[in-house]
């Protein structure tokens, strides 16, 4: 498996747990932070680990092209 897909697998699990978090994470009580504002974040950790996965991809194809 490339570094590529790694990454796109990756990122989409995350987005997808940052995604529950915010939806089903509201009515959880967590003394210091509040779960949907941590989905929030875990989303966009999750967004920039697919954008690395599809920038190695396009890197990939590119350097396979020259």
């Amino acid at each position: 498996m490339s570094r590529a897909t790694k990454y796109l697998i990756d990122g989409a699990v995350t987005f997808l747990v940052g995604l529950a978090l915010k939806l089903f994470g509201g009515g959880v009580d967590v003394p210091w932070v509040t779960l949907p504002k941590v989905g929030v974040v875990v989303m966009v950790v999750g967004a920039v680990t697919v954008v690395a996965g599809l920038w190695e991809l396009a890197r990939g194809a590119a350097v396979r092209r020259n």
